[in-house]
């Protein structure tokens, strides 16, 4: 009875929606005003020591292991998203670690976790992603573009914002399965070069580069982007610097300025939080990103002031996370049957639980993504006073 009424105080100020939960000895209570939004079935207690320590992790095991079912369409979303939106409520008090692992992110461990997440396979990503296999925010100029649509302007605004004309030279920092590299030398006249850490990616930009015969415009290497050397016109890095560890940010962008010609433009774009909500989320950590941190915006800067970059442009695309999100939980579950038949149906749920969680988490503003325009140099930065020549470049595309 005790363990019940703990349970009662934590969830009467956990969500600002209403929504109703039947315990495990069968009996429902209803929490907050109206009809209920989103159903809970708690099939077991949980240890209340590890779920106020750790909410997400311990109510994460639960939902994929059946013990926590949640009813509702996008019910995990709107849960989520409610929890974070609710001032007080225990899962935003206690969602991220107060005090960080020890976790290592020497090249090997480094290219150890990249391997882990994406080394799944390509036949999986490929059931969710678009045709661009493109694993980042993208980017929607209009409300009803397609998602291929939206990653492809994602893809062009990014370049767009560097200015880049014909010729030149361009590096990408963790080049997923290709497609900044691709467009740049297509598109833009450039020779790019990719870097990164996944042998299924790598694999996968190697036979794309040959099929589209770009052997001559475009190059992929297999390594740890600081064994990288040379200087490049122009740097681009999506969704890479989540993975390099809060103690290795420092030298993330000391080797963006590093590997950056005089003058040479940056364009980085990732995770991060504008408030309290960056950080290691423990469920994260122990079943998506191993090794991951989502760095909070200040500290992204103070390493770009440390290292001399200069900042040219900040741009929040927090909204565009959460519905790039949305797409991808939508076409994940046109393929949940195969998902769950070819990889079990715990990890089903996980990935479930997984994208629905970040889009909440980018729904209330507990994370955030941006994108960070940086030149080598205050003189001669190459771009126009205004945002303008971006939309101008957009526009003809």
């Amino acid at each position: 009875m005790l363990e019940k009424t703990i349970y009662r105080k934590l969830l009467s100020n956990a969500f600002d929606i209403p929504v109703s939960v039947t315990y495990w000895d069968g009996k429902t209570e209803d929490y907050g005003e109206g009809t209920p939004e989103v159903k809970v079935e708690i099939r077991e207690a949980f240890p209340l020591k590890e779920l106020t320590a750790s909410p997400t992790l311990v109510l994460g095991e639960a939902y994929m292991n059946e013990t926590l079912l949640i009813y509702g369409d996008r019910g995990i979303q709107k849960l989520v998203a409610s929890a974070y939106r609710k001032s007080g409520s225990f899962l935003k008090k206690n969602s991220f670690l107060k005090h960080l692992p020890k976790i290592s992110h020497s090249k090997i461990d480094s290219k150890e976790d990249i391997q882990s997440h994406y080394d799944i396979g390509n036949d999986f990503y490929s059931m969710w992603l678009d045709k661009t296999m493109t694993y980042s925010c993208a980017y929607f100029k209009n409300e009803d573009d397609t998602l291929e649509q939206a990653q492809i302007n994602k893809v062009r605004h990014i370049l767009n914002k560097l200015a880049i004309t014909d010729g030149g030279s361009l590096l990408d920092i963790g080049s997923g399965w290709g497609t900044v590299l691709y467009t740049a030398a297509e598109e833009y006249g450039v020779h790019a070069t990719g870097v990164t850490l996944s042998q299924e990616q790598y694999n996968y930009t190697k036979q794309q580069i040959k099929e589209r015969n770009l052997e001559d415009k475009v190059d992929v290497y297999l390594e740890d982007y600081r064994d990288l050397q040379g200087q490049y016109d122009f740097v681009t890095s999506v969704g890479m610097f989540e993975h390099v560890g809060k103690e290795n940010l420092g030298e993330y962008f000391a080797t963006v300025k590093r590997l950056l010609k005089p003058n040479g433009r940056a364009l980085i774009h990732g995770i991060t939080g504008q408030h309290s909500g960056a950080g290691v989320d423990p469920f994260i950590i122990k079943y998506i990103f191993p090794g991951g941190y989502i760095p909070n915006m200040v500290e992204n800067l103070q390493h770009v002031m440390d290292t001399g970059l200069q900042l040219t442009d900040l741009e929040p695309l927090r909204r565009h996370y959460q519905k790039t999100l949305e797409c991808w939980r939508h076409n994940f579950i046109e393929n949940y049957d195969v998902v769950k038949g070819r990889y079990g149906q715990k990890f089903a749920r996980m990935w479930d639980l997984y994208l629905q969680a970040c889009a909440a988490s980018f729904e209330a503003g507990n994370i955030d993504v941006m994108q960070y325009l940086l030149v080598n140099g205050t003189s001669g930065t190459g771009t126009p006073m205004t945002r303008q020549y971006i939309y101008d470049a957009d526009n003809k595309k």
